[in-house]
């Protein structure tokens, strides 16, 4: 950890060599008159809207809906199997059968699904306990409930994916990254708005450039935007949550007999992990609002999920909990290059032979998919040690085979 001065905070960064827009951005968070202490840094740390993805602030009575990111709630889900191997014939045909089961990209549940797999809305919950509402609580929830629920249970696209692996302890795991879909992206994007708009008003010293524009956390609209944040990440481990359950229900159905299915004896419990939200948690004595965007828990013996990038290996990690980090530690590897440039620069052929080469079945088809290339992301390995003070590895797992949304 090497630390930055900025104007009137510092930097605190696991990142050896942040890239530049990364680092203006860190100096535009030092210059907020509202933060409570110092910024952290992670090791995947990369630029993104306003603050760098593997960041974490904290903030006094405000909420920024930048420092959380579009994809609330965006996570990690794992589970480990009592498999031991998986062959190649077996593995292709489950691949198959989850690309039928679970939509990708931009593709939605041809129907709607069941809405006990969606998590109550705050005006429900009112509402059964006796409550009177007056308005909306969840405007955007409830303007995009029935869109969500042909969204659930779907991966998304982008960096989203589902991948099988072989452990270090000898096991097959399944993990899942997904999160809130488009119902997420609709809330950032209007609490994103209604933040400027009152921000142009105040007059406040926030930069609009910064694209920092920030919500006092007990007004209405802070209120608002806190409700229907907690609701996205809600819905992103239900979204997750039906994946894997459908996942799962595959490789029963090509591994266990109708005798032992109904216990699911087959898999552990699922291990889960957000990584873009803000919650109000104690640091140093004081309650305040920390902002992890790209940054995942790891808080003292907490069970984390590190992935790597399509084709390189992943990590199941037990928090240290550093304070310097806020009790955080990466979401990833992060990105070295952007998208645009991943598909200008890298070579389609290259990049299928690295993953051809280990074996792994993997999502590399035309030029479009260099956006998800091993090399448009960061080395895990280098990653994993500049972090060494925030988790212990407990598992290390190699990939057999992903989808890529």
């Amino acid at each position: 950890m090497k630390t930055i001065q900025g104007q009137n905070t510092f930097i605190k960064s696991w990142c050896e060599n942040p890239e530049r827009g990364a680092i203006d951005q860190m100096l535009n968070l030092a210059k907020l008159p509202f933060l409570a202490g110092h910024i952290a840094v992670m090791p995947d740390t990369h630029q993104g809207y306003g603050m760098p993805i593997g960041g974490v602030i904290a903030t006094k009575e405000v909420i920024i809906p930048n420092a959380v990111g579009v994809d609330i709630g965006c996570g990690m889900c794992a589970v480990k199997t009592t498999l031991k191997e998986i062959n190649t014939e077996t593995l292709k045909k489950i691949m198959g059968e989850i690309r039928q089961a679970i939509p990708v990209g931009f593709e939605h549940q041809k129907e709607k699904q069941n809405e006990s797999l969606m998590p109550a809305r705050m005006d429900d919950i009112d509402l059964q306990s006796g409550g009177t509402i007056i308005g909306d609580l969840c405007p955007i929830v409830n303007q995009q409930y029935e869109s969500a629920l042909k969204q659930i249970g779907t991966l998304g696209g982008g960096n989203h994916f589902i991948e099988i692996q072989k452990g270090s302890d000898g096991f097959i795991w399944i993990m899942i990254h997904s999160g809130s879909r488009n119902l997420g992206k609709q809330i950032a994007d209007y609490y994103n708005k209604v933040a400027i708009k009152l921000n142009e008003k105040w007059h406040t010293i926030v930069d609009p450039k910064w694209e920092l524009a920030f919500l006092p956390a007990d007004s209405q609209e802070g209120k608002a935007y806190i409700r229907e944040m907690n609701y996205a990440v809600d819905f992103a481990l239900a979204n997750r949550k039906l994946m894997m359950d459908r996942v799962c229900e595959i490789f029963m159905d090509n591994f266990m007999s109708e005798a032992i299915r109904s216990d699911k004896r087959m898999f552990d419990p699922i291990i889960n992990i957000a990584h873009n939200y803000a919650s109000l948690e104690n640091h140093n004595g004081k309650n305040v609002w920390i902002h992890r965007k790209g940054a995942t828990l790891a808080r003292e013996d907490t069970i984390g999920i590190i992935p790597g990038s399509q084709g390189s290996c992943s990590y199941i990690v037990k928090g240290k909990g550093n304070k310097d980090s806020y009790n955080s530690c990466s979401h990833g590897a992060g990105r070295r290059m952007g998208r645009k440039e991943a598909v200008r620069s890298l070579d389609l052929e290259a990049e299928k032979k690295l993953l051809d080469d280990k074996g792994v079945i993997h999502a590399i088809r035309g030029k479009d998919d260099l956006e998800e290339a091993p090399s448009a992301y960061k080395n895990i390995d280098l990653v994993m040690r500049e972090q060494q003070d925030l988790v212990e590895i407990l598992v290390k797992l190699e990939p057999l085979a992903v989808i890529k949304g």
